[in-house]
């Protein structure tokens, strides 16, 4: 007798929904605010040429970041990358944190229902957290990360 193959469930598709209703998040919404949000970034005079220098076709960087935040806000999974080794090295401050923060409350302000914005803005602020404390270890340490 030949056994079954176990069939294993996957309880994503129920949080993401789960978080879709809560939040009224959805990947139009989540599109929506990634590109208002770079394109205030690109235009930001503390923020735009620390992108400009890096990031020179748009449209891979956007469509990543849709990707990210989708996993980062309705747990999706469809990212797949490291943002830490990505933002190490970048000359940045608390003051860029701070204004990519503001530009980010902002935009998921006037895109997203409040719970949305509330949900985006609470993940983004561990994400500036995080990555500052990246960049601050990386410059304390002599350019050696402790991850």
């Amino acid at each position: 007798m030949t056994e079954r193959p176990r069939v294993v469930s996957s309880i994503r598709p129920d949080v993401t929904a789960s978080l879709m209703a809560e939040t009224g998040l959805d990947d139009a919404r989540l599109t929506l605010l990634v590109h208002r949000f770079y394109d205030r970034v690109r235009q930001d005079p503390l923020l735009g040429p620390i992108f400009a220098a890096r990031i020179m076709d748009w449209g891979p960087h956007l469509e990543r970041m849709v990707s990210f935040w989708s996993s980062v806000a309705l747990m999706t999974g469809r990212y797949s990358g490291a943002p830490v080794p990505a933002h190490l090295g970048l000359p940045v401050d608390q003051a860029h944190f701070d204004r990519w923060l503001d530009l980010f409350q902002q935009t998921a302000a006037e895109i997203c229902t409040p719970a949305g914005a509330d949900h985006l803005t609470e993940r983004a602020r561990r994400i500036a957290r995080s990555l500052r404390m990246a960049v601050e270890d990386q410059a304390r340490c002599g350019g050696v990360p402790r991850l």
